[in-house]
C-alpha cells in the first residue's frame, strides 16, 4: 500500500509542476543548443571537455540551452566574445530553489522511506490529500502511527493518521484511504523532480534556457566557449623494433575519442590535451542563504540607568570672549574624469577558456608552435608482413605539440568528424625513436612459475614533442605481433622500459651479505671525538642462459637499501629511480653466464668523549695512520699517552677495588660466624683465630683504599692536564682515499 501511494503522490506531482518528461521516447539533449556552430572542441583526462562555438546573433538577445545535469558547468566557465564589438551584459535562467525539503528527499533513497514519512518531514506545507470522500486541504501538522484490529486471528493492521491545519480547523484522515497527494509548494515539487532526475539520470533529458544580454549592433559576431563534462580521450601505442634489435623503431600513437555530448562534431578542430588539470564540480545554480544573527532585541532592549547629579563648589572661570567663526568652505567638486571608449578586439585572447582556463579561444592552428611527427600515405607495393615501412606508410598522423601551462596538447591539423554516440581513432604520432629489445628483471621475477625469469622488454627513448599518456602498447617484430604491455606516463626526451613477453631461457639469482665497516675520525674538538661507521649491503647478480652464446644484457631492477643508502662504485650505465636503481648485467659472447657486484652503503656518524674506552683505540689507529700529518701527529701523541695513563690507572683502581670487594666479602663471612658462636664457650680457640684474621683483613683494606685514594688522585691529576691540553686542540684528519 505505501509503494502504492508513493508512486501516486509522485505522479501527482509531476503532473502539478510540469517538469517530468512525457512518456515515449526520449531523447538525449545535447550539451548545449545556442544555434551556434560548434568549430572547436579540446578533450582533458580529467572527465571534462572545452568547446567554442562561434555564429552571428541579430537582435540583443543570445538564448543558449543547457542540459540541466551540465548547467552548474557551463556557468563556471561560460565566456562570450564579441568579435567585432559590443560586450556580454548579463546572463540570467531560471532559479533552482532550495527549501528545507531536504529531509523529506533524503527519505527516498533507493530503498527506504514511505508516504508516511515523506508527509511528517513536510511539516508546514501547504498540501491536498485526496480521499475516497473528496480532497482535505490544509498544512501538514503531525502523522500519527496507530494500530487496529484486522480478523478474529488477533492480529493487528497497522497504519497512519495525517492531521492538516486549514484555517482555525485541524482535519484528521486515514492514510490508508489517501489515494493521492498535491504539493501546493511549486518549489517543493520542483527540488523533488530534481532530486528524482539526478537519481534516474533525467537531467541529459531536460534543458535549461540561458539568457545572454548583449548590448551594442544590433548584430553580433559571437564565440562562445564553456567546459561540461566529457568522457576522458584513451591513448594506444604501437612500436616496431628494428631488425637488428637495436636502433630506430617506429613509435606510433592513436587517441580514442568518445562523443557523449548528444550532438554530432561536425568538421571540428580537435585538440588533446594530456597531464592531471584540476577540475571539479561546483553547483552554482541553486540559491543559498546564509544564517545571519538576530540583533533586534539588542537594539530594543536599552535603558539608561538614573543618577543623581553633583555640585561642585570651586569657582567658575573666567567667560571667554566670544568669537565669531564663518564655516569652512566646501571643497569643490572634483571634475569628473572621462572614461575611454573601449577599442574593439582585434584578436581574441587566449582568456576564452573561461573560469577553467582551459583552451585557448579562436585560435588557428597557424597560432601553434611545434613540429610535424608523421607523413602522407604514397602508393606502393604491399610489403609481406607488418613491418616499420607499412606501418608507417599506413598511417597519416598530422598533429602539433604545444605547452599550455605545463600541459602537453596534440593539435590536429585536419578537421575531424565524430558522429554521436560513437567512438572514434585518430593517429597523433607516427615518428622514429631510438629502441631495442632486451631482457628486464625485477625480484620475484615474472610472475607465478616465473620467479627466476626476466621479462623481455623494449626500451625506447621518447624523442617526440609529445607526453605520452598511461595506455596499452603493441609490440611488432620480424612482421607480426609479440606481444604487448601497459607504460606509464613518458614524458618527452625521456626513456620508457615496456615488458611484453617472459624469457625462459635465462635465469636470474641473488645473493645478499651485510657487514660493516670499522669506526673512522671525522672530527675531534676539545676531547670530543665525531666518528663514521659504514653499514654496508653487498648483492651479487647472477644471470644465466641456457642456450644463448651471442652474449646478451639483463636490466636488474635493483631495489633500494634504504634513503640514506647510497651506491658506491656506481655501475657503469645505471639509471636512478625513485624507489629502485636499474643496473646492467652484461654476459659477454661466448659465456652464458655472467656476475655484477652492488654495493650499497650508508654513513652511521656518533660523538663519543675522549673518556669512553673507544676512544682510545680510535686515536692509536689513527697515530700510525699515512693519512695524517706530522705536525698533527706530534701534537696528538701527548694527547694519546696521557689518556694511556689514565687507561693504566683505571686498570688498577679496577683491580683494586675488585681485591678491596672480596676482602670485605671475606670479613663479613667472619663476622656472622663469630657472631654465631658468641654464646658458646667451648669456641674460644675458633673465636681468636677468627678474630685475628678479621684484624689482618682490616689492616690489608685500609692500605688498599689508602692505594686506591692515592691512585685517584694520580687520575685526577692527568684528567687536569689532558683537559687542558683538549682546550684548544682540535683536529680533521684527510678524508679517506
Amino acid at each position: 500500500m505505501g509503494r502504492k501511494l508513493l508512486a501516486l503522490a509522485l505522479l501527482s506531482m509531476s503532473a502539478l509542476t510540469g517538469l517530468a518528461c512525457g512518456g515515449g521516447k526520449r531523447f538525449k539533449y545535447p550539451t548545449a543548443d545556442a544555434g551556434l556552430a560548434l568549430e572547436r572542441v579540446v578533450l582533458y583526462r580529467n572527465g571534462v571537455g572545452y568547446f567554442e562555438r562561434a555564429g552571428r546573433v541579430d537582435g540583443d538577445l543570445l538564448t543558449i540551452k543547457v542540459r540541466k545535469d551540465q548547467v552548474n558547468d557551463l556557468l563556471k566557465s561560460l565566456t562570450v566574445v564579441e568579435r567585432r564589438s559590443g560586450r556580454a551584459v548579463s546572463v540570467s535562467m531560471p532559479l533552482d530553489p532550495q527549501t528545507w525539503a531536504n529531509a523529506a528527499l533524503a527519505t527516498l533513497r533507493p530503498g527506504q522511506g514511505s508516504l508516511a514519512q515523506v508527509l511528517d518531514s513536510l511539516r508546514g506545507s501547504h498540501v491536498t490529500l485526496r480521499t475516497k470522500g473528496g480532497s482535505v486541504h490544509g498544512r501538514v501538522a503531525m502523522v500519527e502511527q496507530i494500530t487496529e484490529p484486522a480478523g478474529d486471528d488477533g492480529g493487528v493492521k497497522i497504519d497512519h493518521r495525517v492531521s492538516l491545519l486549514d484555517g482555525d480547523h485541524l482535519r484528521v484522515v486515514v492514510l490508508s484511504d489517501v489515494s493521492g497527494v498535491i504539493l501546493r509548494d511549486g518549489d517543493l515539487a520542483m527540488q523533488f523532480n530534481r532530486t528524482l532526475d539526478a537519481s534516474a539520470g533525467e537531467g541529459m533529458f531536460q534543458q535549461v534556457a540561458v539568457s545572454v544580454r548583449l548590448a551594442g549592433a544590433s548584430s553580433h559576431d559571437l564565440l562562445v566557449s564553456y567546459v561540461v563534462a566529457a568522457p576522458m580521450w584513451k591513448p594506444t601505442y604501437r612500436v616496431v623494433l628494428p631488425k637488428e634489435g637495436k636502433g630506430k623503431a617506429l613509435l606510433q600513437a592513436w587517441a580514442v575519442v568518445d562523443n557523449t555530448s548528444g550532438e554530432e562534431w561536425r568538421n571540428v578542430n580537435l585538440a588533446l590535451t594530456s597531464g592531471a588539470p584540476i577540475a571539479f564540480r561546483y553547483d552554482l545554480h541553486t540559491p543559498r542563504e546564509i544564517p545571519r544573527p538576530d540583533m533586534t532585541e539588542v537594539g530594543v532592549h536599552r535603558q539608561a540607568r538614573a543618577l543623581v547629579g553633583e555640585t561642585t563648589y570651586d569657582e567658575a572661570p573666567a567667560a571667554e570672549p566670544s568669537v565669531a567663526t564663518a564655516p569652512y568652505p566646501s571643497p569643490a567638486a572634483p571634475p569628473p574624469r572621462s572614461r575611454a571608449e573601449p577599442k574593439p578586439s582585434k584578436k581574441v585572447s587566449g582568456g576564452a577558456g573561461g573560469g577553467g582556463g582551459y583552451g585557448r579561444a579562436a585560435s588557428a592552428a597557424d597560432d601553434w608552435d611545434g613540429d610535424d611527427y608523421g607523413g602522407y600515405a604514397e602508393k606502393e607495393e604491399a610489403a609481406p608482413g607488418i613491418d616499420a615501412e607499412t606501418l608507417r606508410r599506413s598511417t597519416l598522423a598530422q598533429a602539433k605539440a604545444a605547452t599550455v601551462s605545463g600541459q602537453t596538447r596534440f593539435e590536429l591539423q585536419d578537421r575531424v568528424t565524430v558522429p554521436e554516440g560513437t567512438s572514434t581513432m585518430v593517429a597523433i604520432v607516427n615518428a622514429d625513436v631510438e629502441g631495442e629489445e632486451t631482457f628486464l628483471f625485477r625480484p620475484g621475477g615474472a610472475g607465478y612459475g616465473y620467479e627466476v625469469n626476466p621479462y623481455r622488454v623494449v626500451r625506447f627513448k621518447n624523442s617526440t614533442p609529445f607526453v605520452l599518456e598511461p595506455g596499452p602498447i603493441g609490440i611488432y617484430a620480424g612482421g607480426s605481433f609479440v606481444g604487448e604491455g601497459l607504460s606509464e606516463t613518458v614524458g618527452a626526451e625521456t626513456s620508457a622500459t615496456i615488458p611484453f613477453a617472459v624469457e625462459t631461457g635465462i635465469m636470474v639469482s641473488s645473493r645478499v651479505d651485510n657487514d660493516r665497516d670499522e669506526q673512522r675520525l671525522i672530527k675531534m674538538s676539545r676531547g670530543v671525538l665525531e666518528v663514521e661507521q659504514f653499514a654496508r649491503r653487498t648483492t651479487v647478480w647472477t644471470a644465466k642462459a641456457q642456450t644463448m652464446d651471442d652474449g646478451f644484457t639483463v636490466l636488474v631492477r635493483h631495489g633500494k637499501a634504504g634513503g640514506n643508502y647510497q651506491l658506491s662504485n656506481k655501475p657503469e650505465g645505471t639509471e636512478e629511480l625513485p624507489d629502485a636503481y636499474l643496473v646492467r648485467l652484461v654476459v659477454p659472447a661466448g659465456k652464458r653466464e655472467g656476475t655484477l657486484t652492488v654495493v650499497e652503503q650508508t654513513p652511521a656518524r656518533t660523538h663519543i668523549s675522549i673518556w669512553n674506552s673507544p676512544a682510545l683505540e680510535i686515536l692509536e689507529k689513527l697515530i700510525v695512520s699515512a693519512d695524517l700529518g706530522g705536525d698533527a701527529k706530534a701534537k696528538l701523541r701527548p694527547i694519546i699517552e696521557k689518556r694511556r695513563a689514565v687507561a693504566k690507572i683505571d686498570e688498577q683502581i679496577v683491580g683494586l677495588t675488585e681485591r678491596r670487594n672480596k676482602l670485605d666479602q671475606r670479613a663479613n663471612e667472619l663476622r656472622q660466624n663469630l657472631k654465631a658462636i658468641a654464646k658458646n664457650p667451648r669456641a674460644g680457640e675458633q673465636r681468636d683465630k677468627w678474630t685475628k684474621q678479621l684484624d689482618e683483613f682490616a689492616s690489608e683494606g685500609n692500605k688498599m683504599g689508602a692505594q686506591l685514594a692515592d691512585l685517584e688522585a694520580k687520575k685526577l691529576d692527568l684528567r687536569v692536564q689532558l683537559e687542558d691540553t683538549l682546550e684548544e686542540f682540535e683536529l680533521v684528519p684527510s678524508p679517506k682515499k
